[in-house]
């Protein structure tokens, strides 16, 4: 077959390769570079440093569309073109090109999660299982039938990054299954999605990542969790504003004001929620790096006496 992929991070490299376990990927779209680090160096995408690393040829247009887009893409005769966290919407014009159409490998349970970021709002909503799943691209967002899924649990433990790099691995898996299958000539079921259960996994906002002490404990620990290792929580912490990197809900009766610390010790910050308390355990004082609790209350001898 010849194919055609499409994808920019880290999360598509795994499909990337499966795709072209055969040597049939034919060429390689990917976003423009773009500023990054310190310096704001152009940088190349994940996909397009493997890419290159295999010998692919790569395109990287700012959008699918225009003559000339359209008379590249149409002209390397794809059979199928694969998306997998592209970061640009494919048009109906583009979505006609391939002989199979497109196929899309989604990080959720469709039609649970639709959009930007799946994996860090499953995280957040306190969703115990997701998965991936091999979609039919139509021209709505995430909308088209399901062709193959993989489930997983979302243990209590998991945090964006933990669940991003599982789920790029079962993606790859899925997208593999997927080709073996219309290699033989077998017919993948539609699956249509149901209209029931849609949601929408909005992209994340650093404005998001700031706690609000008044909310309940257990959704605090949630959005630390998701936002670990991006945009990373933040809240102000008994005069201190600190990046939180992990913390656990603790189901503690007080009458405190919500933000007040009630305990501090090498167990960790206990801090008063609109219900319950979260525990901070790993924290990340401005201009520092990430260390345990008990490492940063060397430096706060105000703290190491509260609740002891």
């Amino acid at each position: 077959m010849r194919l055609v992929f499409a994808g920019t991070p880290d999360f598509a490299v795994p499909s990337l390769l499966a795709a072209d376990a055969r040597n049939e990927v034919v060429a390689v779209y990917t976003q423009p570079d773009r500023p990054a680090g310190r310096g704001r160096a152009l940088t190349a995408s994940p996909v397009k440093r493997t890419a290159l690393e295999r010998g692919l040829a790569v395109d990287q247009p700012e959008r699918l569309k225009g003559r000339e887009v359209l008379e590249s893409l149409s002209a390397l005769e794809p059979d199928l073109i694969i998306v997998v966290a592209y970061g640009l919407l494919l048009p109906q014009a583009v979505l006609d090109i391939p002989k199979y159409g497109c196929w899309n490998v989604h990080a959720s349970l469709l039609p649970r999660w639709r959009g930007a970021a799946p994996i860090q709002r499953a995280i957040q909503a306190g969703d115990t299982e997701t998965g991936v799943c091999l979609m039919q691209m139509e021209k709505g967002l995430d909308t088209g039938p399901v062709l193959l899924r993989q489930t997983t649990p979302i243990a209590p433990t998991d945090t964006g990054g933990s669940l991003h790099d599982r789920l790029a691995v079962l993606g790859a898996q899925v997208l593999a299954d997927g080709l073996g299958l219309l290699r033989v000539g077998m017919q993948l079921p539609l699956n249509p999605q149901p209209a029931q259960g849609i949601t929408y996994a909005h992209k994340l906002d650093k404005a998001e990542a700031r706690l609000d002490w008044s909310r309940p404990a257990i959704e605090l620990s949630n959005t630390v969790r998701a936002f670990d290792p991006w945009p990373v929580a933040e809240a102000e912490v008994a005069g201190e504003r600190l990046r939180i990197h992990a913390a656990s809900a603790l189901p503690l009766a007080h009458a405190q004001t919500p933000g007040s610390v009630l305990f501090a010790g090498r167990q960790g910050i206990d801090i008063a929620c609109g219900e319950g308390a979260l525990r901070l355990q790993r924290v990340q004082r401005a201009g520092g790096r990430a260390i345990d609790v008990a490492d940063y209350l060397n430096a706060r001898s105000d703290l190491r006496a509260v609740g002891a």
